[in-house]
């Protein structure tokens, strides 16, 4: 059963290695998402599952122990998902997840096991509620770390350039998010999130599959189109 999840968003540039001198721009993004992730660990999970966008190859299941790089981002760093316990041979962690993996090692998460899942920015609603469904019943208490951007389209300098349609879209997620209104996020358009390259689209709509029935409160802890990109933070517990 779903018990607690947190919302984020997940450019590298989170990341102040990968910023550089821009790094303080998005310290107000850092401290929510940090806030959010403090929610989950006072949840006591006996699982977390980090989930985001991922291309083809960085799609499915990964292990505890799997690792991910910044280097295509021209910085030499490396993350770890959770413990040291992938087998040999393990996929490498898609860039959304290396951001998780990121935040739970600056949050110093530990002593909960910790999966990760990419997921297909196409998946459609249902695929997306029916996996998680399947996650909320992985265990008595499951924690979910869902990483997704809004919309790329709020500017005329972002990087789907400016589509009016950008800022509706980023409203009605912000408040499906902060109310935990799982019908409201399986309400999104998938083919306008597509369009207006809305990555968290399919990640926030597998949570909410899986927070179906679970009963969950929603705080909206950030709210912002820093680059012209829809950046959203909350914390379901």
């Amino acid at each position: 059963m779903l018990v607690a999840a947190a919302v984020c968003p997940c450019p590298p540039l989170l990341v102040p290695e990968v910023a550089a001198g821009a790094a303080p721009e998005l310290d107000a993004l850092r401290d929510a998402c940090a806030e959010a992730l403090g929610v989950l660990a006072a949840a006591r999970p006996e699982l977390l599952v980090v989930i985001g966008p991922a291309d083809r190859a960085g799609r499915g299941p990964h292990p505890e122990g799997a690792t991910g790089t910044f280097g295509d981002f021209g910085v030499d760093l490396g993350v770890r998902l959770g413990r040291d316990l992938a087998p040999a041979g393990a996929a490498p962690l898609p860039p959304s997840l290396s951001v998780g993996a990121w935040l739970l090692a600056r949050a110093e998460w530990a002593g909960v096991p910790v999966e990760g899942l990419g997921v297909g920015e196409p998946l459609e609603t249902g695929r997306c509620a029916d996996t998680g469904r399947m996650l909320a019943d992985r265990a008595e208490r499951v924690a979910l770390l869902v990483l997704g951007d809004g919309s790329a389209c709020r500017t005329l300098k972002a990087p789907g350039y400016l589509d009016e349609r950008a800022e509706a879209f980023d409203a009605a997620a912000a408040r499906a998010l902060g109310a935990a209104d799982p019908d409201a996020l399986l309400a999104l358009d998938e083919a306008l999130a597509y369009e207006l390259k809305a990555a968290g689209r399919a990640p926030w709509q597998v949570l909410a599959g899986a927070a179906r029935g679970a009963g969950l409160d929603g705080r909206l802890l950030y709210d912002d189109a820093p680059y012209g990109v829809g950046y959203l933070v909350a914390a379901w517990s």
